[in-house]
């Protein structure tokens, strides 16, 4: 190798080998001290800290309350968690007691009116409206008595019409020809007080209706129907009692492109499937 030429190094003539360089690794298996650190380490550090706090000043507003919540009878309390929305369920189960079958005994608040008008819904929409003897221990139970006689002319009217119950499909006394189930029932999907008072109240109940005959020679088979009523209430007896009620259609959904099922599915959900106590 000559001197000068690109590449080479000085001449140390015979004083040894031609030196080398040597690069050791970023952390010196012999103790030398590790190298710095980049700066992109230290922001990543200051992300992930910046990221932490502003989550739990988040979490923090979050479960910040200011101290004052309304509770299920329109009461205020003090420290309560926040109030939930409106259109949400209780939880709280209405009643144990039933009279002639029909949940009975309702507590005297808001909650209370609204769990009674869903449950007098399903007793005033169930196949019992249409025999007599049931219907006459139906209304007795769930109107106050200065219109609980009115109602019941009126609904023996309706409901002991030969026409009315031919074009149904049953028989004269209310019940379905041989071989074919009744089906009549009402599903609460959701109940609204407009106004309320110290023992009165009125409650909005929007539900859905299943009724027809269910049956191989059914004319008049299973349908699904929506609506709403309105129910004027009065505590009288220690209970909620019907002083006017008031049914119009709708909300109506649009309904899915699903395939009816048979006759014979549709006997067994009714004869296998039971119905609920309504809370609000």
């Amino acid at each position: 190798m000559n001197p000068g030429d690109e590449g080479s190094y000085p001449d140390y003539g015979d004083t040894g080998p031609v030196p080398t360089r040597t690069r050791l690794p970023d952390n010196d298996p012999y103790g030398g001290a590790p190298r710095r650190p980049t700066r992109s380490s230290s922001r990543s550090l200051v992300t992930v800290v910046g990221v932490v706090v502003l989550l739990i000043a988040a979490i923090a507003f979050a479960n910040r309350g200011d101290g004052n919540n309304s509770s299920a009878d329109g009461t205020t309390t003090k420290g309560s968690a926040p109030q939930t929305s409106s259109t949400a369920p209780s939880g709280t189960r209405p009643v144990d007691t039933k009279t002639t079958g029909i949940p009975s005994g309702f507590a005297h608040t808001e909650q209370g009116a609204q769990s009674a008008a869903a449950n007098y819904s399903v007793a005033l929409g169930s196949a019992d409206m249409f025999t007599t003897a049931r219907r006459h221990a139906i209304v007795s139970a769930l109107y106050v008595p200065d219109v609980a006689a009115a109602r019941q002319s009126a609904l023996d009217s309706a409901y002991s019409s030969g026409t009315f119950l031919s074009t149904i499909g049953l028989t004269k006394d209310g019940t379905a020809p041989k071989g074919q189930t009744f089906v009549s029932r009402a599903i609460p999907v959701g109940t609204k007080v407009t106004s309320s008072g110290q023992d009165t109240a009125t409650v909005e109940v929007w539900y859905t209706s299943l009724f027809g005959l269910s049956g191989e020679a059914s004319k008049n088979p299973v349908t699904e129907s929506w609506y709403t009523t309105t129910y004027v209430l009065k505590w009288a007896d220690n209970d909620w009692k019907i002083a006017g009620d008031q049914q119009k259609e709708g909300p109506v959904p649009v309904g899915r492109d699903q395939t009816a099922s048979t006759a014979d599915q549709m006997t067994k959900a009714v004869e296998e499937y039971g119905g609920f106590t309504y809370a609000r």
